[in-house]
């Protein structure tokens, strides 16, 4: 017995410091050892004042102070003589910097998250555990992206529970989080709108060898990048109520391959369900038009057995993609106002139309065969058929609960604040798309057309037609100048 209880203090008492074996140590790391590991983790902050201790040393106090006077000035020059180079190559760089170094690190970093409830305190030390900030980057002045270390015993909800909390602390207009691997997040920071100016409308290439379906460029992301649309092998919906800038999404994508549009390498069939108001402008572009539910019901027959057709040459030709050219053309079906074709149409137009456009979203991708939707309310009783839909664009909208309909659910927890995106006209075409690779909310702004954009790719893109006008290779104010030209001749 007596051995036992020898073995026993052996065991769970150490000697050397009367502490119990297996609990932690109530001192923290000393401030010199946090001291050494910090600028082992940023290497410059001491490297740079020592070559520049070092320089005045060696050459004296002119040579480097000339330097850097001349690198500033250098920069300021360059600053305001180029500004798209600066703005790419030397903007985002310092704009990080200074974000890392005056917000997001040190004590009011810490006392932020700690009003947020997202720090952690060390049982035994009582030490304050803080998500440490890995990377920032500031592509724009409206943007931050931070890569966060995450505290033990916190996950990617902890944060996106706090988003609101911590958007409010950082005065920024909204948070998004996502888990980028374990231990670690991506945070965005919007700091304020960014978009102020509509964007212009998509540019008409030249030739179809110019256009790519797979990446069409109908507008501008949130970080200055183009919004690039993938069409090939997709079916698009896009959700927006009314005044949004659907309108946006339907005639930028024409623009952007207007020459395969006029080369008979992309056909457009079109559904119109209020009446062919939308649509009635660019008529000549269309292969195949419908007003009207009938009209939407024979459409789509025709549409589906299009699809038919071309599965059947793809066996007997023993090919699994159909190339494009003019004999199996990208065939598109674009439908304006969906729900009048899926729920509020006539009964026994919406139970046909509804079994039709099911076969072709479920088969039509490889036989290239593409669908572009748009609707106000993307409930399943309206749309029964969203899931289908490959890529999901969601516009403003009238309710929080829109957002996880169009873009999968979890998405407005994310960042997806479509439906306060303002109904004015000065928001029109701003919403949001998924990032396939972070599953990220991307704000972006589709071009803004108006009639003379519209007209202007009617005139340029209509197939077979024999006075079409050749695509713009010249500034925009040669092709203007030309166009008076040609309409004083006519007046006269």
């Amino acid at each position: 017995m007596a051995t036992f209880m020898k073995t026993k203090n052996r065991t769970n008492t150490n000697h050397w410091n009367g502490t119990v074996a297996g609990r932690p140590s109530t001192r923290s790391t000393g401030a010199e050892i946090r001291a050494v590991a910090w600028l082992c983790r940023h290497p410059l902050f001491l490297l740079l004042p020592g070559v520049l201790l070092a320089a005045t040393l060696w050459w004296g106090p002119v040579p480097p102070g000339a330097t850097l006077g001349g690198l500033a000035l250098g920069l300021v020059a360059w600053w305001r003589a180029h500004p798209p180079t600066y703005d790419r190559w030397v903007a985002p760089r310092v704009r990080s910097c200074w974000r890392r170094w005056t917000a997001y690190r040190g004590r009011r970093w810490a006392r932020m998250l700690s009003d947020c409830e997202l720090t952690r305190e060390q049982r035994g030390t009582g030490h304050t555990l803080v998500p440490r900030v890995l990377r920032v980057r500031a592509v724009t002045p409206s943007i931050d992206t931070l890569t966060v270390r995450m505290v033990r015993g916190q996950d990617a909800e902890t944060f996106t529970d706090r988003a609101p909390a911590l958007a409010d602390a950082l005065g920024a207009h909204r948070v998004a989080t996502t888990r980028t691997r374990p231990g670690v997040l991506t945070m965005v920071v919007e700091r304020r709108m960014p978009f102020t100016a509509p964007v212009p409308p998509a540019p008409l290439p030249a030739t179809a060898d110019e256009v790519d379906l797979s990446a069409l460029d109908v507008g501008d992301v949130e970080t200055g990048a183009p919004f690039l649309l993938r069409l090939r092998g997709k079916h698009v919906l896009t959700v927006g109520r009314s005044g949004a800038g659907k309108g946006s999404l339907l005639w930028n994508p024409w623009r952007a391959m207007a020459p395969m549009i006029r080369d008979g390498l992309v056909r457009l069939w079109v559904i119109d369900l209020k009446g062919g108001t939308e649509t009635d402008r660019g008529r000549p572009l269309y292969h195949r038009w419908a007003t009207t539910g009938r009209e939407a019901v024979e459409l789509l027959t025709e549409y589906r057995d299009s699809m038919k057709d071309r599965q059947s040459w793809m066996r007997t030709e023993g090919v699994r993609e159909s190339p494009i050219s003019r004999d199996t053309p990208l065939e598109l079906l674009v439908i304006d106002e969906l729900a009048m074709l899926t729920a509020y149409g006539d009964r026994t137009d919406v139970r046909e139309c509804l079994r039709l456009l099911a076969e072709v979203l479920t088969q039509g991708r490889a036989a290239d065969h593409s669908v572009m939707g748009y609707v106000q309310e993307p409930t399943k009783d309206v749309v029964d058929v969203r899931d289908l839909f490959t890529v999901r664009i969601c516009l403003a909208v009238t309710a929080a609960s829109h957002v996880d309909m169009a873009l999968g659910d979890g998405a407005r927890d994310r960042g997806a604040l479509a439906d306060q995106i303002p109904g004015d006209p000065a928001h029109a075409g701003i919403g949001f798309v998924m990032d396939d690779r972070s599953r990220l909310p991307v704000r972006f702004r589709a071009g803004w057309v108006t009639d003379r954009d519209i007209d202007e790719l009617v005139a340029r893109a209509t197939p077979r037609t024999a006075d079409v006008l050749p695509f713009p290779t010249d500034t925009d104010t040669e092709i203007d100048d030309r166009d008076d030209e040609r309409g004083e001749e006519h007046a006269s």
